[in-house]
């Protein structure tokens, strides 16, 4: 979003009373969460796939620096 847009919308935002500002913040924090959600449910999909194909290894921290050191 350009930033003439966005000051557009916030100009828009102002002209509502503060009950509806009140809800706006709620429904953009509502679709944030699910957002976040969503992208999370993807990951862990992707994660499981990984898994399933043998892309992940297993092991603790000290294993893993041990690797990564060579």
């Amino acid at each position: 979003m350009g930033k003439a847009r966005f000051q557009e919308t916030l100009e828009q935002v102002g002209s509502l009373s503060e009950e509806e500002q009140q809800s706006l913040v709620e429904i953009v924090r509502h679709r944030l969460v699910e957002q976040r959600r969503e992208g999370l449910a993807k990951n862990i999909v992707a994660a499981k796939e990984d898994y399933r194909r043998g892309k992940v290894k297993r092991g603790t921290v000290e294993v893993l620096l041990r690797e990564i050191k060579g």
